[in-house]
């Protein structure tokens, strides 16, 4: 009996379209899976310290949104752990933090207490 020949199918990557953005040795040509560095990250912010009320700027999870600074992390890039207002913790590059001055909104039931 003979050994029959085996098919394979045809690579997924032979239908593709030719790239648009240009080839990788064009100056203008970015890579879809690289990230972009801040380079101002690694200089750090002196102007906040713990307690304080901030927004997190940005592009994470929690941007826009109002919290309270809980520590300060030092290292290559200084973040800091802060605490949402929603009670959420996460730790946020110390750049993308902007300084409030409008303090922290009261608990409902602190104004029902007062009635």
């Amino acid at each position: 009996m003979r050994k029959r020949k085996v098919n394979y199918p045809v690579a997924r990557t032979a239908t593709r379209q030719p790239r648009t953005l240009g080839l990788p040795g064009d100056p203008n040509y970015v890579r879809p899976t690289v990230a972009e560095i801040n380079l101002n990250a690694l200089t750090g912010r002196d102007d906040i310290s713990i307690g304080d009320r901030v927004r997190i700027g940005g592009g994470g999870l929690y941007a826009g949104e109002f919290a309270v600074v809980d520590s300060i992390v030092g290292g290559l890039i200084p973040a800091a752990m802060v605490r949402t207002d929603a009670g959420k913790t996460r730790r946020v590059r110390s750049i993308d933090l902007e300084r409030v001055s409008t303090p922290a909104p009261r608990p409902v039931a602190d104004e029902a207490a007062q009635a």
